[in-house]
C-alpha cells in the first residue's frame, strides 16, 4: 500500500470516521457472522473507525482489529473499547488463528501485485473451513483516486487472482450499492472466500 494512502487516513481520520462509522451494512455483517461458530475468533483486517469490530464484539465474537493508519487505530480503539493494533496487511503472520477475517473496503488499497501474497497470508491465518469477507469498488481501475490507491475488481478479475490461491475458493459474490448518502450510484463487489 503506498504511503500516500496511509497519510490520507492519518490526515483525514476524523472526517473519514464521521462518514463511515454509522453506515449501515448490518445485512452483510449478519451474512458473515452467520457463517461463523458462536463466539468465534474474528480479525477486522483494516478496521477504519472500528464500526464493524464493534458490531462483531456486540454479537459475542472474539475480535482482533488492525489498521495501517496510526490515527485510525486511535479512533477505532476509542470506538470499540479494545486495543487496535497498527499494522500493515503485509505484516500478517498468524497460523490457523481466526474463524473469519473481515476485510471490508480495506485490501482494495493493495496493488494487484500485492494482493495475492496478502490473500495467502490471510488464508494461512484462518482455521480450517474459515471464511474471508472482502469488498472492492466495482470496475477495472487501478491507481490513485483522490489521494488513495485503489485496485477495483470485477467478478472476472478477482477470479483470476483467486485461481492462484490454492487453499481459498470463492463461495459467494454479490454486487451492492454504496450505503453512504449520495453515493448510491457507486457499486461494490462483495466476496465470501472459504479456506479449503
Amino acid at each position: 500500500m503506498p504511503d500516500s494512502t496511509i497519510e490520507y487516513y492519518d490526515t483525514h481520520c476524523d472526517s473519514f470516521a464521521a462518514d463511515t462509522v454509522d453506515a449501515d451494512i448490518s445485512e452483510t455483517q449478519k451474512r458473515f457472522a452467520g457463517m461463523l461458530p458462536v463466539g468465534g475468533a474474528v480479525l477486522d483486517f483494516g478496521c477504519g473507525a472500528g464500526r464493524d469490530a464493534k458490531a462483531f464484539l456486540g454479537m459475542g465474537f472474539q475480535v482482533d482489529a488492525i489498521d495501517g493508519s496510526k490515527e485510525m487505530c486511535r479512533i477505532a480503539s476509542m470506538h470499540t473499547g479494545i486495543a487496535v493494533k497498527q499494522m500493515y496487511f503485509q505484516e500478517l503472520d498468524e497460523t490457523e488463528r481466526y474463524d473469519g477475517i473481515w476485510a471490508c473496503a480495506s485490501i482494495l488499497h493493495l496493488s494487484s501485485e500485492e494482493l495475492p501474497d496478502v490473500l495467502r497470508k490471510m488464508a494461512k491465518a484462518l482455521k480450517g473451513n474459515g471464511i474471508i469477507y472482502a469488498s472492492f469498488k466495482y470496475g477495472s481501475y487501478e491507481g490513485e483516486r483522490k489521494g488513495r490507491y485503489f485496485t477495483d475488481m470485477t467478478e472476472d478479475s478477482f477470479a483470476k487472482i483467486a485461481k492462484g490461491i490454492g487453499d481459498l475458493r470463492i463461495e459467494e459474490e454479490w454486487i451492492t450499492s454504496d450505503v453512504r448518502p449520495g453515493r448510491g450510484d457507486e457499486k461494490w463487489l462483495n466476496l465470501i472466500l472459504r479456506k479449503i
